[in-house]
């Protein structure tokens, strides 16, 4: 640290979080009860943050304090932040914002990585089909909401508006990334098979309604293949490589690498994450999941074959609903 008090460390930290000042500003006003000339006076030292303030910036910004004040606890903190996918609240729906404007900011650093290993079809792909996306909101409702409560079928389980128009600029601004990297387990598309047969067996999906999810996937799969064959999104022309894994995945887990600053991610309960800051920990990470390129066919713009197998066997699989 140098000659640097743990409080500059701090300022240096959330500094980092949104490298422009006005972002930063508004970040913090959401999440304090605070005015803007209130933050800038703390920005600029003129004040210094209350404990209380340092504590609920840390906490939701996942910074440890035993970093901050020189404590090695040899622990790695994750947090995890929860969602209401359907109908969220004005804090998600700030939340997520700033996860969208991340996506455009992002674009300015062509270095800037996403990697994302995965036994589930990832939303960052399938967001943008609105058969497929609500099945997978549908799904995560029936296995992690109301428990008490009789399960509700597909057709009442609805976005609201709101949250639809965000799904929407997501799927656009999600391919803003310069590079993107997916590694897919070989049995992705059967796992959801298996899924969508089983909650049309039960009746809470009808046979209209699995004939659009079906066609989803159809569009989904066309869509993909021309990814994989062109090697990146038709709309940006940012980078995209295609990996299947011949071993099995055990969950999703994925990272963003920046220059400016890195973070790492497990998915948990279908639709939330737990996640991390911590270098070192961010460092295992890349390793563990660059590894699995030794047992994964790289599918995108080489390997034709492979490609050309892989998608007409996973449209069998969706014939076969």
């Amino acid at each position: 640290m140098g000659n640097e008090t743990w409080y500059d460390v701090f300022l240096e930290l959330i500094s980092k979080k949104y490298p422009k000042k006005t972002l930063l500003t508004q970040a913090i006003m959401e999440m304090l009860p605070l005015e803007r000339e209130a933050v800038y006076r703390r920005l600029r030292r003129d004040v210094v943050f209350t404990a209380h303030e340092i504590v609920k910036i840390a906490s939701d910004w996942n910074i440890s304090l035993d970093e901050l004040v020189g404590v090695d606890s040899k622990k790695v903190a994750f947090q995890m932040q929860q969602m209401d996918y359907l109908n969220p609240s004005e804090e998600e729906m700030n939340f997520l914002k700033r996860i969208i404007q991340s996506f455009v900011y992002f674009e300015n650093f062509p270095d800037t990585e996403f990697m994302d290993v995965c036994n589930k079809l990832p939303r960052q792909l399938t967001s943008g089909f609105e058969n497929l996306n609500r099945f997978l909101l549908f799904k995560w409702k029936y296995q992690y909401n109301d428990v008490e409560k009789e399960a509700l079928p597909y057709s009442q389980v609805i976005p609201s508006e709101k949250m639809q128009q965000l799904t929407a600029d997501y799927y656009q601004k999600v391919k803003l990334v310069p590079n993107a990297s997916f590694i897919w387990d070989r049995l992705i598309f059967e796992y959801l098979i298996n899924d969508i047969r089983y909650f049309f067996y039960i009746y809470l999906i009808t046979k209209n309604e699995k004939d659009l999810i079906k066609k989803d996937l159809h569009d989904f799969l066309d869509y993909m293949e021309e990814v994989a064959n062109k090697g990146c999104y038709p709309e940006t022309q940012k980078k995209v490589n295609l990996y299947i894994s011949q071993l099995n995945v055990d969950t999703n887990y994925s990272y963003v690498f920046t220059p400016e600053g890195n973070i790492c991610f497990i998915h948990v309960f279908d639709k939330f994450e737990i996640y991390s800051y911590n270098k070192e920990m961010i460092e295992k990470f890349i390793t563990w999941m660059q590894l699995r390129k030794r047992s994964s066919i790289q599918i995108s713009e080489v390997d034709a074959k492979s490609r050309i197998e892989f998608f007409a066997k996973q449209r069998q699989l969706v014939d076969s609903l």
